[in-house]
């Protein structure tokens, strides 16, 4: 768990990604000293402007520190998830950011496992991999079924494939970071 002053920091190296890559400007990140700053973590970066989604990438795993981690997933956020076009100087004043935290994927074999409200989901089958964080079942009213059928569909997989044999569930949990 990252302190109030440490996820405080994040959200204002997130916030600067963004701004330094719209206004095509060079972000000199500097290194830092607190210590959950600097764990390899999987993060998401969601962004979001008058409570509508308006970009969201991350990795599970991270092969650099976390501060670095969440200022590269911001930008791909801002700029490359392909829901979206790129952020633009106009959407400036107008976003919203939320960073969470991962913990590591637990593959799981019985779907009793999963805690609406506490895990996110990544199914993969074949070659369709889908997830969707814990925060986004407690924020549309989902429950378990749903959950899993959603995740399903946003991987491009018919709604109840992860009743099949060869879909792999996992779950994992996050510390949610969010701009007030």
């Amino acid at each position: 768990m990252l302190s109030d002053s440490e996820a405080k920091i994040l959200l204002q190296i997130a916030h600067q990604a963004i701004v330094h890559q719209i206004k095509d400007e060079k972000y000199n990140l500097t290194k830092r000293q607190e210590k959950g700053l600097n764990e390899n973590s999987g993060c998401f970066v969601t962004i979001t402007q008058n409570g509508q989604l308006r970009g969201c990438i991350g990795n599970f795993q991270s092969q650099q520190p976390l501060f670095q981690e969440v200022a590269a997933m911001a930008v791909a956020a801002a700029s490359h998830d392909p829901r979206f076009p790129p952020m633009n100087r106009d959407e400036l004043d107008n976003f919203k950011l939320e960073i969470t935290i991962l913990s590591p994927l637990e593959k799981i074999e019985d779907i009793d496992e999963i805690e609406v409200g506490t895990h996110g989901i990544y199914i993969i089958k074949d070659f369709n991999r889908g997830v969707l964080l814990p925060q986004v079942a407690t924020g549309y009213g989902w429950d378990k079924k749903t959950f899993l059928q959603q995740t399903c569909i946003k991987a491009g997989l018919s709604e109840n494939s992860w009743k099949l044999p060869e879909a792999e569930i996992y779950t994992f949990s996050g510390q949610i970071i969010h701009e007030s």
